[in-house]
């Protein structure tokens, strides 16, 4: 692939990942008003609201594997494109949807398309080597920082010209993507490389339990499942946490939302390329994760506000440990599998997305409850700090396996 051609795609990459971040954060600031349109009591509010940011995580864990699958079989290219044209077309259902059924199932298809990142992920694989696989993985994570930053604020403006705006600027950013890569986008995958594939085995669990066997690559994926099991405390517990203990507003936690989406889009996109290529894969992983250990013991133990905007810039340090840790696992995967072993990544991220929220708000609701032996609001983020500190043992270990960069 010619040079200006692999960075028109870098490009695409980009934008397709971005455009999925978008697509979570784009419609939460409009969900509830959008589920009130069918039910205005709160109880029943809270409930679908729920469901839906629930539904769409269990939707990628399903999917991810199968169109990974697909894609090492068909290659990347048509995959990805009918998963952005689908994406565009769902946007519009559910802008229009009549019934909360109907909004639920369109939602469902959101998360199915939405494992397009899955492929992306792979495509970025395809066109990388030793010198960048790192800095491109990096740049997965700042789009979803970027997507994140935007997505909330932008999902608002448009809510103000009616529910329906939201889900058509969706739908009309994803056909505009779709048509870019129509006509630029190359395929990654040559035929050589393609394997065939058996749609019967391409299942979640199958494909989890064969990237988690005992392995080298193996020991890796599970430092991945914990890293982003740890990761999972921010959506989960920031605005509880925060509100609870510092008496925030709504727009004082938007605020600092955004805040953590720039130190994301800042440590993966920029730092991964200063900082790996100087001190290697497995030093970056180690010197991330036991960043996240200090940054989450420090979430964990903060008694004023102001005191978490001075821990979040090691957010964007210890964001060097996630590229590292994806290019290792990339590194010992051939090419054939690439699709199936991102898909079974992004399962993996979709299964903490599922575990996350109902570990960290049940601890949260213990450790805070009025007639608890123990009152620690920061117990989910201590929580996460333990869980980063075994993440280490296993990298111990995966070392003495032989994973290395």
């Amino acid at each position: 692939m010619a040079q200006a051609s692999k960075a028109a795609s870098v490009r695409f990459i980009f934008m397709t990942i971005l455009l999925d971040a978008l697509g979570i954060g784009l419609l939460i600031p409009v969900f509830p008003e959008v589920i009130r349109r069918f039910g205005h009591d709160p109880e029943f509010v809270n409930h679908y609201f729920g469901y839906f940011i629930s539904v769409y995580a269990l939707m990628q864990f399903l999917a991810s594997p199968v169109l990974g699958g697909l894609s090492d079989r068909f290659g990347r290219r048509p995959v990805l494109l009918v998963s952005l044209l689908g994406a565009g077309l769902d946007y519009i259902l559910m802008a229009f949807a009549p019934t909360l059924g109907i909004l639920f199932a369109g939602r469902i298809v959101s998360g199915l398309t939405g494992a397009s990142m899955t492929v992306a992920s792979s495509y970025m694989a395809d066109i990388s080597d030793d010198s960048n696989r790192s800095a491109n993985f990096g740049m997965i994570g700042a789009a979803f920082g970027l997507g994140f930053i935007v997505g909330p604020g932008l999902g608002g403006l448009l809510g103000h010209y009616g529910h329906q705006a939201p889900f058509i600027g969706a739908a009309i950013l994803n056909i505009l993507n779709f048509a870019f890569g129509y006509f630029i986008l190359p395929e990654s995958l040559d035929k050589a490389h393609r394997r065939h594939v058996v749609l019967g085995k391409l299942n979640p669990f199958r494909s989890l339990f064969k990237i988690l066997k005992p392995s080298a690559t193996g020991i890796l994926v599970w430092v991945y499942l914990l890293l982003y099991l740890a990761g999972n405390s921010h959506p989960s517990i920031w605005t509880l946490y925060t509100q609870y203990k510092f008496n925030w507003t709504s727009f004082e936690v938007g605020l600092s939302l955004s805040a953590v989406g720039v130190m994301i889009a800042i440590g993966q996109g920029y730092l991964t390329r200063i900082i790996i290529p100087k001190i290697g894969e497995i030093t970056s992983l180690n010197v991330g994760t036991w960043i996240n250990v200090v940054a989450f013991l420090g979430y964990a133990f903060a008694s004023q506000g102001w005191m978490m905007y001075l821990i979040l810039p090691l957010l964007a340090f210890s964001g060097i440990a996630g590229p590292s840790l994806q290019s290792l696992i990339s590194k010992n995967t051939p090419p054939y599998e690439q699709g199936e072993l991102q898909g079974s990544l992004i399962s993996i991220a979709s299964l903490t997305a599922i575990i996350g929220p109902l570990l960290y708000t049940d601890l949260f609701a213990r450790f805070t409850a009025p007639n608890g032996a123990i009152q620690f609001a920061g117990a989910p983020y201590f929580a996460a700090a333990l869980i980063c500190i075994l993440s280490t043992g296993l990298l111990l270990w995966a070392r003495h396996k032989g994973a290395h960069s």
